[in-house]
């Protein structure tokens, strides 16, 4: 299994932020929400004494290199050329190397228009990648096809993803909405993929949770034309790249576990 946040013996490259975030833990996971905390949720239900805990901290080498993995989000759809999505310009935010794998249209279920659904790809990728990190994202394609089968998928890809990686640290990023509002089953692909992610104790950042695009700034973020067809635009993929960039910044800085704290506005929970 996996273990988050391990070093791999290189000096590390991402400093602990300066200024304290709190950072939420649903489910033993964070949703991460920098400058916000989650809603606490009580393990033995109402304003119990609970146990606040985080993933561990994430640290990462000089050089790193992170793989991107998704859906055409990650391709780099819309933007002017691909290479202007956000998984490329992360490794100009973050100061490493990216390796992107993004199908168009695919999803943990859905095939995709350049290649198989997710677990597939996954199982083709080479393990000499070595990548130190690795940001597995999407899928909206998904929508039509959930539930059934959805949370077997999923786990049986990440599975794939740490016995072809071992020694890299795993982070979730969530569905993004193309359109507005959300549509039902992207929430619950939402849901489903945090509380998978809390299984494993991996970081998962949820788009929708943090309302990253919303109706004041869609028209800047979403291309909803013939040629966009409801997906970043170029200057919405600067955008997700600063905001992914961000959480993993965030996610080098985490709260001490707090054993026995009551509930309050400022907890942050599991």
């Amino acid at each position: 299994m996996h273990a988050p946040g391990r070093l791999r013996g290189r000096r590390l490259w991402l400093p602990f932020l300066g200024a304290a975030l709190a950072v939420a833990a649903v489910c033993a996971v964070a949703v991460l929400r920098p400058g916000a905390a989650a809603d606490p949720v009580a393990a033995g239900g109402g304003d119990a004494p609970m146990t606040v805990a985080a993933p561990a901290a994430l640290t990462l080498p000089d050089e790193a290199r992170v793989l991107v993995f998704g859906d055409s989000w990650v391709y780099g759809s819309a933007a002017l050329t691909p290479t202007l999505g956000f998984a490329y310009r992360l490794a100009h935010e973050l100061g490493v190397e990216t390796l992107v794998d993004g199908v168009r249209g695919s999803g943990y279920l859905k095939p995709g228009v350049d290649g198989p659904a997710y677990g597939e790809r996954i199982a083709q990728l080479d393990p000499a990648l070595d990548p130190d990190l690795i940001v597995i994202e999407g899928s909206i394609n998904d929508r039509r096809l959930y539930p059934s089968g959805y949370r077997d998928a999923v786990t049986a890809a990440w599975d794939q993803l740490e016995a072809h990686f071992p020694d890299a640290a795993i982070v979730v990023l969530g569905p993004a909405p193309q359109v507005l509002p959300v549509e039902a089953a992207t929430r619950k692909i939402d849901t489903d993929l945090r509380d998978l992610a809390a299984a494993r104790g991996w970081w998962y950042i949820s788009p929708i949770q943090e309302e990253w695009i919303t109706t004041a700034n869609y028209a800047d973020v979403i291309d909803s034309g013939p040629v966009g067809r409801d997906h970043p635009s170029t200057t919405g993929h600067a955008y997700l790249a600063s905001r992914v960039a961000d959480a993993v910044r965030a996610m080098t800085r985490t709260t001490n576990v707090v054993a026995e704290a009551p509930l309050d506005d400022g907890a942050v929970a599991p």
